[in-house]
């Protein structure tokens, strides 16, 4: 595991309340908790942080509404094949 993912992970292992999809905040409160001498490590740790809470969010969504996702496809597919038959 790269340092940008082991560094982040261990973050929201700790603070796991604190970040959120908002990336200038992640920068904020990355650097009132954690010494990151580099703008650039500090830059890529907040992005990476930012999309892993993006895409978890995401994922948590799509398993509330996971049924709904199902319907649509086979709309879809019907549809698609009243278009082909015309």
């Amino acid at each position: 595991m790269d340092r940008i993912k082991r560094i982040s992970t261990e973050l929201l292992e700790k603070y796991p309340d604190k970040f959120s999809v908002d990336f200038e905040e992640n920068k904020k409160i990355i650097k009132e908790i954690a010494v990151v001498r580099s703008k650039i490590l500090r830059n890529r740790i907040a992005g990476y942080i930012t999309s892993y809470i993006h895409k978890a969010s995401i994922q948590s969504e799509h398993e509330i509404s996971g049924s709904d996702d199902e319907e649509e496809e086979v709309e879809l597919e019907k549809g698609s094949e009243i278009v082909e038959e015309e």
